[in-house]
Parts: C-alpha cells; structure tokens; sequence
C-alpha cells in the first residue's frame, strides 16, 4: 500500500514540472509590465550644502553697578522679550546715593535763588552810588558759583538714576537665556562676574560654504533678484523653514576651495538652535522643458543608467541615460529619452531587450 502512495505522489510531481515546463515554454505568455509616460515639467535647480546655525546676537550678560544679587526674575532657559528684567541688584544704596543727590540740588537751588536776589539789589544799589564795584562784582561771582554747583548737583542725579537703573539687569534685546552662572546673594562686581548668556533666536543665521565653481551660479542667480533658502533638520526629507541669502564673504580660502556664505531664516518657533547641523538647499534657478521619469525605472548597467521602454511591436526597448536632478520620486533625463516613450516601472527583473510585454498604463507621475 504504501509504495503505491509513493509511485502515486512521484507521478504527481513529474506531472506538475512536465505542466510547468510547457507554460514557461509557451510563446503565447506575454509579460505584463506597468508603464507610465515621460512628464515634462519646469525644474527648479537647487544647490545643496551641509550648514550650521549661528546666533545674530549673542552677549554675556553681567552687571554694571557692584552690589549683591538680590533676584533673578526669569528661570534658566526662558525666552524673553526686548526689556524683560532678568537679575535684580540690591538697590538700596544707590536709592540712597540718589535721594542725596536729589537733596544735594533742592539746597542749592535754594543757594541760587539767594544769590540771584541778591545780585538783583546790588545792581540797584550800585546805580544809586551806594555799593562798591568790588562788592557788586563778588556778588555776580556768588551767583555764577551757584549756577555751577546746581549744575553739578543735577549731573549728580542723572549718575544717580542710571546706576539706580543700572540694578535691574533687562535683556537688550528678545532671545533665550541659558543657565544662571551666579546665585541669588553673590556680590557682583562691574564687568566681573558673569550671570548668564542671552542670544537671539529670532531670525537665525545659517552659515555654510559653497565650492568656488557654485559661486558662479550663485552670483548669476543674485544677479537676478533674491535667492530663496530652504532648510532641512536631519529628520526632514521637506524644507521646514525658509529663508533668503544674505551674505557672501569677499575671500575664497585657498586651502578647501570654499567661500563662506550666510543665509537669514525666520525662526519664530525658535526651532533652530545655535550651533546645530543641517541642510540648505539654495534655489538657483529654473530649467524648463524638463522630462522627468520615475526613479524606480531606472536600471544600472556597466554601460550605465538604463530605461525600459516600450518599442515597435510592444517588445521592450533598452535606452541608455544621462541623468540630472531629483524631484521627490522623479528625476530628470538629460538625454537618451523621448517625450513620446513610454516607460516601464515594474517587472524589470523579469524582462529583457527585445522580449514581447502587455503594457498596463499607470496613474502618471506626481509632477
């Protein structure tokens, strides 16, 4: 029993490869492939650079009176606006210094005043004969003496008023502060102690360096208007921020062949950081008439980069490529294409030059 099961089984299997062979054998099996057609479209020509973020702005904050740090008003890492007081010095002795000053003025103001009215009854008495000249002159020098002092009373007061305001420590301008470098209670002394770092975030520099031989697309496309800057986070296959060039140095460094350029991004989500490693993509110009194919159609050859095409007879036709840029999932073909082919995107393991397929039409490509 069991040998006719393994004579029945063995006939089976000869019987299912002999059925195998003739369809692989039959010159009536077509290869289905999917096929999609050339699109032509303008395309924008972009130049790529790895870059880095720099602040605008970028200051260590320290004090410009001496005294005891009294209170920090915003927490590490805040973001603050132009204005927002950020460290308190302990103020009371210079509202002491100028209280004094203030009193310094109302006295001698009151030494004015005298020395006015009493030059103003010398003056009569000198017309009348009744006073000396040398007397009349020592009371115009009272009243100069005393127009001086007042003056330097006042200059007192304005000293006093900047280092009284001087106490509160205010950002010069919006950005982010960093980690606190003094405690509440430590004696600051002037330009001495360092309390903290504050840079601007909003807009940002993004600094990178093209190669001498870009630099002539670069200054063409200046010559044309703005040009335009994308930049892309390492995790970012589609620019999230944008921005415009600003800058390009005036010296090529001859050791690496580059030139240092800057581009200024808006950063209101305060995204970039000084600092941080990205991509800039500068849009450089537009190339139309551009015929783009998918490129999950191309194959590499050692002649080169090829396309499957459909030929006469719907046979598969080989075309050797030259390729130029990307976009998204297309890429441009410089040369070896027409617009009219017709491209095959699938099976291509499975056919070869000259083999008879089914064309199946696809969606046309994402332009």
């Amino acid at each position: 029993m069991r040998r006719w099961e393994i004579a029945l089984g063995a006939a089976v299997a000869v019987g299912a490869v002999s059925v195998a062979s003739v369809h692989l054998l039959n010159p009536a099996f077509v290869m289905p492939v999917p096929v999609v057609n050339v699109v032509k479209k303008t395309l924008p020509i972009y130049l790529d650079y790895a870059a880095r973020v720099e602040s605008i702005r970028s200051i260590t904050l320290q004090a410009r009176v001496p005294g005891y740090l009294q209170e920090q008003t915003a927490a590490d890492g805040s973001d603050v606006k132009q204005g927002d007081l950020l460290y308190r010095i302990a103020p009371e002795d210079y509202q002491a210094a100028l209280d004094q000053a203030k009193a310094q003025v109302q006295r001698d103001t009151a030494t004015l005043e005298y020395a006015k009215s009493n030059l103003g009854r010398g003056t009569d008495l000198a017309k009348a004969g009744y006073l000396d000249k040398d007397s009349f002159d020592q009371r115009t020098s009272n009243l100069r003496t005393a127009q001086a002092a007042l003056a330097v009373d006042q200059a007192a007061v304005r000293t006093a008023e900047l280092n009284l305001g001087y106490a509160e420590i205010k950002a010069p301008f919006s950005g982010r502060i960093g980690r606190n470098q003094a405690s509440v209670g430590t004696l600051v002394s002037v330009a001495g102690t360092v309390l903290n770092t504050l840079v601007q975030l909003d807009p940002i520099y993004v600094t990178f360096n093209p190669s001498e031989t870009d630099l002539v697309q670069i200054e063409q496309a200046k010559a044309n208007g703005p040009i335009a800057v994308d930049v892309l986070l390492p995790s970012e296959t589609k620019p999230s921020q944008k921005g415009e060039l600003t800058f390009i140095d005036n010296t090529i460094d001859h050791s690496t062949g580059t030139i240092t350029a800057r581009a200024t991004i808006g950063n209101a989500k305060f995204t970039l950081l000084p600092g941080q490693y990205v991509r800039v993509r500068l849009h450089v110009k537009e190339q139309p008439n551009t015929l783009m194919v998918p490129q999950v159609a191309l194959g590499s050859s050692q002649l080169g980069k090829y396309l499957y095409v459909i030929g006469k007879g719907n046979t598969v036709d080989q075309k050797l490529v030259s390729l130029g840029p990307t976009d998204g999932d297309l890429i441009s073909v410089t040369s070896g294409i027409s617009e009219t082919d017709q491209v095959i995107t699938g099976n291509l393991q499975k056919i070869g030059p000259g083999m008879p397929v089914s064309p199946l039409p696809q969606p046309k490509p994402a332009s």
